[in-house]
């Protein structure tokens, strides 16, 4: 059944730019009438899509997103993309900064098995991460970035998938509402110049990964070269990689 087109331009008046899929979308995931109404109405309000339903499309599956969590955005799927080319079937895999844990879980999808683990500060966004990671056999720990993964993984990481928030405070408030509204600022917020996270996970890789392992952060165009400067820092041979058709940028650090 089509949706209704009061409901489509409404969505659209409200700045939904796929506003009939949108609607379609709701109209499937409501328990009757009154239920499509409040989701309807949650929409309007600039609630994102993805925590109302509950789930985001992500490199072709649903993954959870619960309310409060980080919502994927496509062009993050250039990440698993890259990082899929350099892993292999069986490698360790850590998704740090995980927030839902679709990267990790996309990435075990693609190579079919996986040792794989995330870690995330926020336990909102652990909870989630479990219920996508989990059923792929893995596990996720809650703290700050390495600090609650196991000891017996020093060394050991032949993946290390990043995608810490890199967007300098100064321009959160130019953020889309919904996304500044909506979603943890931990998830956002990169510091002064956006590359306060990457640091400390650049700084702190070379004890984790395996020899030959992969370090991939997606960053900004923008931020590209001085991500690359981090790696190349603590002897991580940087390369830097683009996606235009997705906007979407990653630093692919390889240890010796």
């Amino acid at each position: 059944m089509s949706p209704d087109p009061a409901v489509v331009q409404t969505l659209r008046a409200a700045g939904c730019v796929f506003a009939e899929e949108e609607a379609g979308l709701l109209m499937e995931a409501a328990r009757g009438d009154e239920d499509f109404a409040s989701m309807v109405q949650q929409r309007i309000s600039g609630i994102p899509l993805e925590h109302i339903l509950g789930w985001a499309e992500f490199c072709g599956r649903r993954m959870v997103v619960e309310t409060g969590v980080f919502v994927p955005r496509r062009r993050t799927e250039f990440l698993v993309r890259q990082a899929a080319l350099v892993a292999k079937p069986g490698a360790v895999v850590v998704d740090l900064c995980c927030g839902s844990g679709a990267i990790g879980a996309a990435l075990s999808d693609l190579l079919g098995s996986c040792h794989l683990f995330g870690a995330d500060i926020d336990p909102l966004a652990a909870a989630c991460a479990a219920r996508n990671i989990g059923p792929r056999g893995g596990q996720v720990f809650q703290g700050d970035l390495f600090e609650p993964l196991a000891p017996e993984l020093r060394g050991r990481v032949d993946v290390l998938l990043v995608n810490a928030p890199y967007v300098p405070t100064g321009s959160i408030a130019m953020m889309p509402p919904e996304a500044r509204l909506h979603e943890p600022m931990a998830a956002l917020d990169g510091g002064g110049d956006g590359l306060d996270v990457q640091r400390r996970v650049v700084r702190d890789s070379p004890e984790w990964l395996s020899p030959g392992g992969a370090l991939l952060i997606e960053t900004s165009d923008v931020q590209a070269s001085a991500t690359a400067a981090l790696m190349v820092g603590v002897g991580l041979r940087a390369s830097v990689l683009f996606d235009r058709d997705l906007g979407a940028t990653v630093v692919l650090g390889r240890w010796p």
